[in-house]
């Protein structure tokens, strides 16, 4: 087992015993008592059937003994087609709905399953690698429909079993009691190659989210893979995670491959000595020859679903090694938490009146660190009063966005207090008070889609005139006329077909449909032209006016427009007030003018090779 000790599970991943994992199955088999009843009905029927069939036949035998006729052939033989008729009609039906059942249960668990990855905090998409995740709500509920599968097969083969046993007794119980010392062997051997089961089929499924997880990064960082001209190292990369996963699912088929053949050897043991046995008690006259004949059909319908029962633990491993990292995903304990219980939010409902949020934000000595080594924020202090723009500025790691994951509460402090209109964040409802927050990313993410759709993704039921008119408040909508199709252009995979400040004037746009009482900017670094400098601006100006704006800045531009600016440095305030007041201390953040923003303002001429 040494083998499999090196793919790891995640931090979240957690141990569920065999009746946990059923059990938890089971509330969702209720709400589907709709197709589980007729499932188990014709599970009875047919199980009925299967015990009539080598009865007809033994029963026939023993009357054509007595006294033989060509009527009586026919009566049997027109018996056994019926018979095989409406097994096979009962067969496809208890398919069918089977099939029904499994689509409705993987559905509702997949949609449990990627609702509980949506709403995990930031941190954990931080901690763990998107392929991985991704694969446990498509791969693994998939497998999760062969748990389904096999618990139908193990009802119908444990019903039959029981029905077997009862008639077997009727014809033999010599031979019957015989037959029942046996099948304990089976049992405890399938029993000692569960845990081993378990394991191997663990590590297949997380080998897969290995490879799930190497796809996933490398097609997302194709453009930069082809720039350096690295395709044949993603390769390489890739093929060794795909090999390892090769070797991990090779030992798993191993393993579970050779549960059946060793079942089965053990039967065909079994079979032979009560075939002895039987053919002993025939001789003696114990039993007639057509008991013995139906005992020894009988015989092989009881060990298919005898074998298929040993075998039962070893086999659904598969699914249920699925359930159990399925049911991590959704019990994985979240790190951003509330304070209070969610009646108590100044956000409550969706009622005709919501509160809306004045946007008054104060931090009270917080402390924020990713980790125990990387402290953030110290004892950090700040008051923004309603309606007011901010703009942060500071080094690489002065805590700039910091202060923006924590007021999206993206993240979880560790000390302190964050107040927004005198309340705790921490007691408001997130889902009540991200709606009111208006957030650009520093590389504002678009949906695949027209720009028109990205436009109005935050305001959903703005008519496509409203959302053109809002489009067009920015610049009187000269940026429109720079996309081939207006308002209609797509703009493909993440925005990937429009340029950096096209993105961020659809993103823009967006927070102006939202209209959100708070707006958070990220700025992007990237250089763009004047046209769109412009246009940007603009679209920052009308925001800022009808907002409480926290801005981190890397444009002049930006930073000449906000209200008040805040110099951070490892976590403290160090300077704060307007940028002539800041220029004038002739301090902090006159350093970053003279080395950042100083080239971006008009005043700055180079003459005979100055500044």
């Amino acid at each position: 087992m040494a083998f499999f000790s090196n793919l790891a599970a995640e931090a979240y991943d957690r141990a569920y015993s065999d009746r946990q994992i059923v059990r938890r199955l089971a509330t969702y088999f209720v709400p589907q008592r709709k197709l589980l009843v007729p499932v188990m009905i014709v599970v009875v029927v047919q199980t009925f059937l299967g015990v009539l069939d080598p009865f007809i036949v033994a029963r026939g035998l023993d009357a054509m003994k007595t006294s033989p006729s060509m009527d009586l052939i026919w009566l049997i033989a027109g018996a056994m087609l019926l018979l095989a008729v409406v097994t096979w009609v009962g067969n496809l039906l208890r398919r069918r709905l089977t099939a029904r059942l499994i689509a409705n249960l993987v559905q509702h668990i997949r949609a449990d399953a990627f609702t509980a990855a949506i709403q995990h905090d930031m941190t954990f998409f931080d901690r763990y690698q998107s392929g991985k995740i991704i694969s446990r709500v498509t791969n693994d509920t998939q497998e999760l429909s062969q748990v389904v599968l096999l618990l139908s097969d193990f009802a119908a083969q444990f019903t039959i079993l029981i029905a077997l046993v009862v008639y077997l007794l009727t014809v033999s119980w010599q031979l019957t009691l015989v037959l029942l010392v046996m099948s304990p062997l089976l049992v405890l051997f399938g029993a000692a190659l569960r845990k081993l089961a378990r394991a191997v089929t663990r590590s297949g499924f997380q080998a897969i989210g290995e490879v799930n997880a190497s796809i996933q990064e490398a097609i997302a960082g194709m453009r930069v893979a082809k720039n350096f001209r690295q395709e044949a190292a993603i390769y390489s990369s890739f093929q060794g995670v795909n090999n390892r996963s090769y070797a991990v699912n090779l030992r798993r088929g191993f393993v579970l491959s050779n549960v059946f053949p060793v079942v089965n050897t053990l039967a065909g043991l079994g079979t032979a000595l009560l075939v002895y046995t039987g053919g002993l008690s025939v001789y003696n006259g114990t039993i007639t020859i057509g008991a013995w004949y139906l005992f020894i059909i009988s015989l092989d319908r009881f060990w298919f679903p005898m074998t298929n029962l040993t075998s039962f633990w070893s086999q659904i491993q598969g699914g249920l090694s699925a359930c159990e990292r399925i049911f991590a995903l959704i019990d994985a304990e979240p790190t951003v938490r509330q304070l209070a219980p969610q009646t108590t939010s100044a956000i409550e409902t969706e009622s005709a009146n919501p509160i809306i949020l004045k946007g008054e934000i104060e931090f009270k000595a917080v402390n924020f660190r990713y980790n125990d080594q990387q402290k953030v924020l110290d004892d950090f202090s700040l008051c923004i009063n309603p309606g007011e723009s901010v703009a942060f500025v500071g080094h690489t790691g002065a805590g700039k966005s910091s202060v923006i994951k924590l007021i999206t509460r993206f993240y979880e402090f560790q000390s302190g207090q964050i107040l927004m209109d005198g309340k705790d964040i921490r007691t408001f409802d997130l889902r009540y008070y991200r709606r009111q927050l208006g957030l650009v990313s520093q590389s504002p993410f678009l949906f695949a889609g027209s720009v028109l759709d990205n436009i109005r993704y935050a305001a959903p039921n703005l008519s496509d005139a409203e959302v053109e008119s809002i489009a067009r408040r920015i610049g009187q909508g000269e940026w429109l006329e720079t996309l081939s199709h207006g308002l209609h252009t797509q703009v493909g995979e993440r925005g990937g077909r429009l340029s950096m400040g096209q993105r961020q004037l659809v993103a823009l746009s967006r927070v102006l449909a939202q209209k959100p009482p708070i707006f958070i900017l990220d700025e992007a670094t990237a250089s763009v032209d004047p046209f769109t400098e412009s246009q940007i601006q603009a679209a920052l100006n009308l925001i800022l006016s009808e907002s409480t704006s926290i801005l981190i800045a890397h444009r002049l531009s930006t930073v000449k427009s906000a209200d008040r600016i805040i110099a951070l440095d490892h976590g403290r305030i160090i300077e704060e007030g307007n940028h002539e007041q800041l220029l004038a201390q002739n301090g902090y953040y006159a350093e970053l003018y003279q080395t950042y923003f100083r080239h971006q303002s008009l005043d700055y001429k180079i003459v005979d090779g100055t500044a």
